[in-house]
């Protein structure tokens, strides 16, 4: 058996979540107090209680998603005994995912992650004016082919890259509003089968979000960073680092590039895993994997029933 450890991003949040574990496991509890104090703010209660309209903003989102996979991660680790860093072979994380999974790995405390996706969060969305720029979902498309659609789009003030190669025949644009307007228009022309325009505030993982790197570029220098004890598999290299400076490098350069999931999976895939587990909310990366690997055993893990099925398996 060999283990990969995933974590989600944007987009798997909902209303509710973390309320079972912390109802169950004082764990549990310990976690989203750790992050409500280092945000001086009570993001478990709109976690839990909404209005969904608070916990999709940008700020809270991403610090919300991250409690609660580390909250899952503590509860294996603490109640069922489960040190994840002698289980995994690697860990990776979907775009703010990367944080949750340089957390798991030693790179940087609890109370810092959470702060610096506050940080992310509040960079990312004022990089760009709201409705100057959106993402769409491409699908039908590779990565490879959707450079002549892209180009189609942009020109002159209108920008359209490729934000997130998330599988083979799902890549999500990113750029100006208008260019991703158009991109909806014409993209059958191109051999898409279907463009889903996606319900952000901002083009993440565009030059758009130069700004926000210029941000987190200082404020990576406000916290402690340690050498990774599990290796991290970056977005923007879908290979393994484990040495802090090059994480902080490249979750940098993640803010404006690509992520490169489906490159990502190709790895693990070639290395051998055999069991992709993905803690925390939703089913999105566990579904990506199910679809594309079905020699690697992928399952999702946020529930109790879910972490007490993979605490007997490993």
């Amino acid at each position: 058996m060999k283990y990969a450890f995933v974590f989600p991003g944007q987009g798997s949040q909902f209303v509710g979540m973390g309320k079972e574990l912390a109802e169950n496991f004082a764990t549990a509890r310990e976690v989203f107090e750790q992050v409500n104090d280092a945000l001086s703010q009570d993001l478990f209660k709109i976690m839990t209680e909404g209005p969904d309209t608070q916990l999709t903003l940008t700020v809270n989102t991403q610090p919300a998603l991250m409690a609660f996979s580390m909250a899952v991660v503590k509860v294996l680790e603490k109640d069922f005994g489960i040190d994840l860093k002698n289980k995994a072979s690697y860990v990776a994380g979907h775009s703010l995912g990367e944080y949750s999974a340089a957390c798991t790995a030693g790179v940087f405390s609890l109370t810092d992650t959470a702060k610096l996706l506050r940080w992310r969060g509040q960079a990312m969305q004022s990089a760009v004016p709201l409705g100057v720029g959106s993402m769409a979902a491409v699908l039908g498309l590779s990565y490879k082919d959707i450079d002549a659609l892209l180009d189609a789009c942009s020109g002159g003030k209108d920008i359209c890259v490729a934000a997130n190669d998330n599988s083979d025949g799902q890549v999500v644009i990113s750029g100006t509003t208008s260019a991703i307007d158009k991109a909806m228009q014409i993209a059958s022309e191109f051999g898409a089968r279907k463009c889903v325009k996606l319900a952000v505030s901002a083009p993440f993982h565009s030059p758009f979000m130069a700004p926000a790197a210029d941000v987190m570029a200082r404020k990576f220098m406000e916290v402690e960073a340690r050498d990774a004890q599990i290796p991290l598999i970056a977005n923007v290299l879908a290979s393994p680092i484990t040495d802090h400076k090059e994480i902080i490098k490249h979750l940098i350069e993640q803010v404006t590039g690509t992520v490169r999931w489906r490159e990502t999976m190709e790895f693990l895939h070639q290395e051998g895993i055999t069991d992709l587990v993905e803690l925390g909310a939703g089913k999105v990366l566990s579904g990506i994997a199910k679809r594309g690997y079905k020699d690697i055993n992928s399952i999702s893990v946020g529930s109790i029933q879910e972490i007490e099925e993979l605490a007997k398996n490993l």
